[in-house]
């Protein structure tokens, strides 16, 4: 049995995709607190205004960058796997995305000029915006070790990445400098991890003399592009659908506002990490199950995790409605007192988006990905315009905070419309989701106002943990129970 065990273990180890799984988990959660350390020691040092800047240009690159790659990583993937001659679709693919990275600059340059007058706003998005042609490159190579199975490499670098800023940033607690000479600093690092990915991540199988010298014509970048541009939709949406709120607030209310925003969107980034991670885990799985056409054990891998999924919605909107008043003030600084407020706004959407990224996948795996792109491009659409009205009316972040709320319901809402017509859920089960969800927010709410928010948590989720263990533990000695009785027979 120990023989057994340890086989089944050494096993994993060697598994590719638990390998890859394992480095997947871990860099993101090393990235994650990297960069929440960052941002906390930028918004603690820097004031106000300087710390709104940065983040207006961050986020110009980022919707930028969201969108230069063409979400072409696809079509790159699909058309390398079992190709013996590598070398010239890889060439082509980084001409494609070094031609675009060039285009996209000099679009964040337009952005720079048109749309903001402040001198500082100006140059930080001109310093930003250089990492988009670095990013082009560095996707090549993250996309070449997806086609090979091996992330495990990409994952490496990238925590080297994540690293390097924290201590460019943690030098600032020693050695002030200026938002420029960090942002300049944090390009240079930029370029040393493109430099380790070109070295390392692609195992020299990029040769950037050849790549000046390879050809390609004007009508093949368009055939591709044209082929693949739902997939630039779903790729870029939901990097858009965040940062264009950063972008219309820096044009229509203060920098305060910008710099609430933006800790309270640093929140929510952590708290999103796990459904994202797990839901990918579960994509190979739903492929498999789809594709053997077995619909009821489908619809119950599908119901299994979502209601995992609708937990951990619900426990981290009542973790931050309990603790951010205390959390935020405490780690970020006295002068966002007023910033929990709106965190709370913000993770009203976090009740329904693990289950949305969740059902995203799950359309995927069913191959409706234009069904995908299609509700992503309408609740984007709704965020915007709700956003535009709700300002006209009130010039108050709260507006932003409820608009994208709104979005993501509608957007949950499609999703549930079209997994009704395939039969993987049912009306009934729709229902009960949102009463549910609506029952336990206002119930909480209507507790914490009642008693102490830690005794409001530690009584909800311990009850909770209890009811779970009981279940799992009745589950347990069912199956036990069966299985003597298969024995006896």
């Amino acid at each position: 049995m120990i023989i057994t065990s340890a086989k089944k273990v050494l096993l994993l180890r060697k598994s590719t995709l638990v390998r890859n799984s394992f480095w997947g988990i871990g860099a993101n959660g090393a990235q994650s607190i990297l960069m929440s350390l960052f941002y906390v020691i930028l918004a603690r040092k820097y004031a106000t205004s300087e710390f709104s800047y940065f983040m207006i240009a961050n986020s110009i690159y980022q919707f930028l960058a969201a969108i230069s790659n063409l979400g072409l990583g696809q079509w790159f993937t699909r058309e390398i796997v079992g190709v013996p001659e590598q070398e010239g679709i890889v060439n082509k693919f980084l001409k494609l995305q070094l031609y675009a990275g060039f285009c996209f600059y000099i679009i964040n340059l337009l952005f720079a000029f048109v749309l903001y007058s402040n001198y500082e706003i100006r140059l930080l998005v001109i310093l930003f915006g250089i990492n988009i042609v670095f990013d082009n490159l560095i996707y090549v190579i993250k996309a070449l070790n997806i086609a090979r199975l091996e992330q495990d490499i990409t994952f490496k670098i990238t925590i080297i990445d994540s690293v390097l800023k924290f201590l460019m940033v943690f030098l600032l607690l020693f050695y002030p400098f200026s938002i420029v000479v960090l942002s300049t600093g944090l390009i240079c690092i930029r370029f040393l991890t493109l430099n380790l990915f070109l070295k390392y991540g692609s195992k020299k199988t990029i040769n950037l003399r050849m790549l000046w010298t390879y050809k390609i014509s004007r009508e093949e970048v368009k055939s591709i592009i044209f082929r693949n541009w739902p997939f630039l939709v779903i790729s870029s949406v939901s990097i858009v659908y965040w940062r264009i709120g950063n972008i219309i607030i820096s044009k229509t209310l203060s920098l305060l506002d910008v710099a609430m925003y933006e800790i309270s969107f640093r929140l929510f980034s952590v708290a999103q990490i796990l459904p994202i991670v797990i839901s990918s885990s579960l994509f190979p799985h739903l492929i498999k199950l789809y594709n053997t056409g077995d619909k009821m054990k489908f619809s119950s891998l599908y119901r299994k995790y979502f209601y995992l999924f609708l937990l951990y919605g619900l426990l981290m909107y009542t973790f931050i409605y309990s603790f951010a008043d205390q959390i935020i003030p405490f780690v970020f600084g006295g002068k966002y007192l007023i910033t929990p407020v709106y965190a709370k706004q913000m993770f009203l959407t976090i009740l329904l988006f693990p289950t949305a990224i969740y059902q995203a996948i799950l359309l995927i795996s069913m191959k409706l990905e234009r069904v995908d792109m299609s509700i992503n491009l309408i609740s984007l659409a709704i965020s915007v315009m709700s956003i535009m009205i709700g300002l006209s009316f009130s010039k108050s972040l709260s507006v932003i905070n409820y608009s994208i709320f709104i979005s993501f319901t509608v957007f949950h809402l499609c999703q549930d419309v079209i997994l009704v017509n395939k039969q993987v859920t049912t009306v009934k089960a729709v229902f009960q989701f949102y009463i549910f969800i609506a029952v336990f927010t206002l119930g909480y709410i209507w507790l914490a106002s009642k008693v102490s928010h830690v005794i409001a948590f530690s009584a909800i989720w311990g009850l909770a943990a209890v009811i779970g263990l009981i279940t799992l533990a009745l589950k347990t000695g069912s199956r036990a129970v069966a299985l003597n009785e298969d024995n006896l027979v």
